[in-house]
């Protein structure tokens, strides 16, 4: 990222060796620095004792659609029939033993009795009670205990606390382990919140060092940080007051540490970078500040905006997974612009020339001057040169490219999040993994079928010999009647949620049947919660895509460049998708990332992706397309400004995304294999785009569009005259426009 210098004429006034003057933003922000530098002070302390245990809070599901059929069936069978949805599995092992062995099955049979005495706890069965053999090995050493923990998610986490120590371990002949839907999601809540620790330490200091790289004062690179610990802290506070109301997944912690750390780094890095070089034209230190917020303040808002946007579009969709990323994404975005517009400005008024001090770079000077500012970025305008003159070649090399590696998200296989989201060594993806390869059928993996109605005994039978004849059942138990409910449990001939399953659910919604019959299970919550993000897709899209037209527009007056950043933004994510299905699904890289492939993607996950990797390349666009525009203003000449945009932006840019993905690598670090799916899929999309997209692909397309790139029909052109950012002097009636009426009629 970097900043926008103002055009000469924007640095002075209209009268000759009049200093600009000083809008009222910048009074308001630097009058009393040091009262709103306490003030934040005090707000972070508070944000620190409201946002206290948030994460303890925040659930660990959200996948499933609240509206579908599944959900509605789950919450009655729960109501009606506990037994029917276990969430605790005890995998009892009796060694080298038989699990009909005497004193096995008298053991056993003593756990189940004692787990159904635990307040908290019902729907206790076992295979030493049922004989049910879905609940038996096949090797005949290990069954199963199972129960349903009752409650919401923090109040089963707790009674799965106060419970597990007295069952797990050693009994007399057997061993039990603890398994089940609930310990998954307990341990990767615990997991998460340690991994999320573990980040913040990697990332911090080796942020700190590559800022301090960056800006060579040390004083300068301390101030993004403290951007984001307000950003960061904030944004837990209101995540916590979320809670409150609504749920919120414990994943979205991991995004506001990273957007609030990146964005941080993004925005201060692009403020402080313009007062420093404000003040190296030996501007004063109030003046400096006035010019940076009129020219570096105002990229910074309108960024921000566009990163807000992409990740507002994930509030259309019904599953708290993805809507928890919105919130927690708008509101460490809002608090990150807020903080550098605001807070940062405050910070420097105090520092003034200061901010230069401690320069750490000196050291590896050995003597040698710093290179004038003259100089700085000339490689980019070589680089720039060459590509354009050669802009053919590489818009369509680095297009071939990208698409190449996007090819194999076309074989990308969705499914849910389960056990195997957890390390191969955590107890209860221990469990479930035994029950896969050594149990028979899908014991917890199978279809519930809730009959509402009344019904006799025949239809009943009638009903079920119909499912039963369809291919893909392997068996139907059932039916258990309460009143005028009833439900059947249909097990699958193959795993839980491959595609023979999820056509099972399907053809299960097809049986004709005397009473209201509805389907859930872990297929159909994967097919229903499919349905609901296909059928929102297009509108989340539309969305993104009108909002991000309308304010590129407004930023360039064109009507070619909103298009254009559209589709190289939507490109640059191309690799970053190819590899999540090679690395991720098909299990490459696997040994050496540390994690298991479950052979799919998570349904909501390329969702959440795409907005988030989208707003971020809309962020380094705008900061390319900000410094590109101002030039073409002050010149007239299309070659010249895409060639001093590159060449003020590439170095920046290409800085603050290698910092953002050092944060994002960070959070990769994560056990948990859709957090380092997230955090290392968005770190190679941030990097694809600075490096390849920036770099390269949009001087390429710019060259190739030529002076039609600024082209606008009249009515469009007169609308952004009025109403279009403007990075022009402090009043924007004194400004002068005839570089403006320029834009509207070329081309």
């Amino acid at each position: 990222m970097t900043e926008v210098n103002t055009p000469p004429r924007a640095r002075t006034s209209t009268r000759a060796g009049t200093p600009p003057r000083i809008g009222r933003w910048t009074r308001f922000v630097t009058s009393r620095p040091r009262l709103s530098l306490l003030a934040a002070l005090v707000l972070t302390a508070l944000a620190v004792l409201a946002g206290s245990g948030v994460a303890d809070r925040l659930g660990a599901g959200g996948w499933e659609d609240p509206a579908a059929e599944s959900t509605y069936a789950t919450k009655a069978l729960e109501r009606e029939f506990p037994g029917s949805q276990p969430n605790l599995l005890l995998l009892v092992d009796a060694g080298d033993a038989s699990v009909d062995d005497p004193a096995v099955a008298a053991r056993a049979k003593g756990l189940a009795e004692r787990l159904a005495g635990e307040r908290g706890v019902t729907g206790v069965g076992s295979y030493w009670q049922s004989g049910t053999p879905a609940l038996r090995a096949e090797d005949g050493h290990e069954a199963l205990i199972a129960a349903r923990i009752t409650g919401d998610e923090k109040t089963a986490g707790e009674t799965l606390e106060r419970i597990a120590p007295h069952y797990r371990g050693a009994h007399g002949p057997v061993d039990v382990t603890v398994g089940g839907p609930v310990a998954v999601r307990h341990e990767m809540q615990t997991i998460i919140q340690e991994d999320l620790t573990r980040a913040e330490l990697i990332a911090l200091p080796v942020t700190l060092v590559l800022l301090v790289m960056v800006f060579g004062s040390a004083v300068a690179a301390l101030l993004p940080l403290g951007i984001g610990i307000v950003a960061i802290l904030g944004t837990n506070a209101i995540l916590r007051g979320l809670t409150e109301l609504t749920d919120v997944s414990v994943f979205a912690i991991n995004l506001t540490t990273a957007l609030g750390l990146g964005l941080a780094v993004d925005y201060a890095l692009f403020i402080v970078r313009r007062f420093r070089e404000e003040l190296s034209t030996g501007a004063e230190p109030l003046t400096a500040i006035g010019t940076t917020l009129r020219t570096a303040g105002r990229t910074v808002l309108f960024s921000a905006l566009t990163v807000a946007v992409s990740l507002a579009a994930m509030l259309v969709f019904p599953q708290y997974f993805l809507r928890s990323f919105a919130y927690a994404g708008i509101a460490v975005v809002l608090l990150a612009a807020a903080a550098a517009l605001i807070l940062l400005p405050a910070a420097l008024t105090l520092l003034g020339h200061r901010v230069n001090s401690l320069d750490l770079r000196r050291v590896f000077r050995r003597g040698h001057r710093p290179r004038p500012a003259e100089e700085e970025g000339r490689a980019w305008a070589r680089s720039a040169s060459l590509v354009m003159r050669r802009a053919p070649f590489f818009a369509l090399g680095t297009t071939a490219v990208l698409v190449l590696l996007g090819l194999p998200f076309l074989g990308v296989k969705f499914g849910t999040a389960d056990d195997r989201q957890l390390p191969s060594t955590s107890e209860s993806h221990v469990v479930q993994q035994h029950i896969r390869e050594g149990f028979p059928g899908s014991p917890g993996g199978g279809l519930e079928v809730l009959a509402e109605g009344r019904a006799t005994e025949a239809q009943y039978g009638a009903y079920k010999e119909r499912i039963a004849e369809l291919p893909e059942v392997q068996r139907v138990d059932g039916p258990l009647v309460k009143g005028d409910s009833a439900y059947f449990t249909v097990l699958p001939k193959g795993e839980a949620v491959d595609d023979p399953a999820q056509r099972l659910v399907g053809e299960l919604r097809e049986v004709r049947a005397p009473f209201d019959a509805k389907v859930t299970g872990t297929a159909a919550v994967l097919v229903d919660s499919k349905h609901a993000i296909g059928e929102r897709l297009p509108l989340a899209a539309v969305f993104i895509t009108i909002v991000t037209l309308l304010l590129v527009f407004l930023l360039t007056g064109s009507v070619l460049i909103p298009v254009q950043a559209v589709v190289l933004n939507a490109l640059s994510l191309t690799a970053m998708f190819g590899a999540v299905v090679w690395i991720f699904q098909d299990g490459h890289l696997s040994g050496l990332l540390g994690f298991t492939s479950p052979g799919s993607i998570e349904t909501t996950l390329p969702v959440l992706m795409f907005c988030v990797a989208f707003g971020l390349s809309m962020d380094y666009g705008v900061f390319l397309l900000s410094r590109i525009k101002e030039e073409y203003d002050r010149t007239g000449d299309h070659d010249q400004a895409v060639r001093h945009g590159l060449k003020r932006t590439g170095g920046l840019i290409t800085a603050a995304a290698v910092i953002l993905a050092v944060v994002m690598v960070a959070i990769g670090t994560s056990r948990v294999t859709n957090t380092k799916m997230l955090g290392l899929g968005i770190a190679l999309a941030v990097l694809m785009d600075a490096m390849i997209v920036r770099s390269l692909l949009v001087p390429a397309v710019m060259r190739l569009t030529g002076s039609a790139t600024w082209w606008a029909p009249g009515p469009l052109r007169r609308f952004h005259e009025r109403f279009g950012l403007s990075e022009s002097g402090p009043e924007p009636a004194r400004a002068p426009e005839p570089a403006r009426e320029r834009v509207g009629t070329r081309g």
